[in-house]
């Protein structure tokens, strides 16, 4: 094992998939900071080159309207 496969992966994000550019086991969302580990990653940009934990982080960080909670 290198010493990065246990840290912080460095990731290029595309389109539909993604280029790991240095092996780890986790991203950290651009908007919280939790780490996501990498088999559970679902949300990023390709603009912003940015990894998400969840839809309602990307919202937060397009500046948008969370969602009303059904009561």
């Amino acid at each position: 094992m290198n010493k990065y496969e246990g840290g912080e992966a460095i990731i290029e994000y595309r389109d539909s998939n993604i280029r790991v550019v240095r092996p780890g086991r986790f991203v950290r969302c651009a908007v919280t900071g939790d780490a996501i580990p990498l088999d559970q990653l679902k949300y990023w940009s390709v603009e912003r080159q940015e990894a998400y934990v969840s839809p309602a982080a990307v919202l937060t960080r397009l500046g948008l309207p969370q969602p009303a909670k059904k009561a």
